[in-house]
């Protein structure tokens, strides 16, 4: 029966380090053009996630995830040449945020077909144990 809840356990895990992708993403398109107050451009974020491993979880198969950080990409930001544009610099290149809306949105896809997949197997697993209470009566 302990298997059950750590199948439980990691599908869980992986719902909400799915989520926590999401909302990263929310942040990255609001902020498609936006910057700081010291006029610098938006930085994409990146969630980092982590395996948890221990000999227990190991042996099983089962192995949860968690999330480790949130942090800034390191990508370089967008360069368009525009000398009349306010924020330009010297030469007339103006430095855009990192973000590119293509690539979040297949990010989202893939965010929400992952959530979906553990929100299955969450369900699966909770079927299997109303059959068992079930049988049990």
């Amino acid at each position: 029966m302990r298997d059950i809840f750590l199948a439980l356990d990691v599908s869980s895990s992986g719902m909400y380090a799915q989520r926590i992708r999401f909302n990263t993403i929310a942040s990255n398109i609001a902020n498609f053009e936006s910057y700081t107050a010291t006029g610098e451009p938006y930085s994409r974020l990146e969630p980092v996630f982590e395996a948890v491993e221990n000999p227990e979880n190991l042996s099983k198969g089962t192995i949860p995830v968690r999330v480790v950080e949130i942090r800034r990409s390191n990508e370089p930001f967008r360069l368009i040449f525009d000398p009349t544009h306010p924020r330009a610099d010297g030469e007339g290149f103006v430095r855009l945020p990192n973000v590119e809306l293509v690539k979040e949105m297949v990010d989202m896809i893939s965010a929400m077909r992952s959530y979906e997949a553990n929100l299955n197997a969450f369900k699966t697993t909770r079927d299997m144990v109303q059959r068992v209470f079930e049988l049990w009566r």
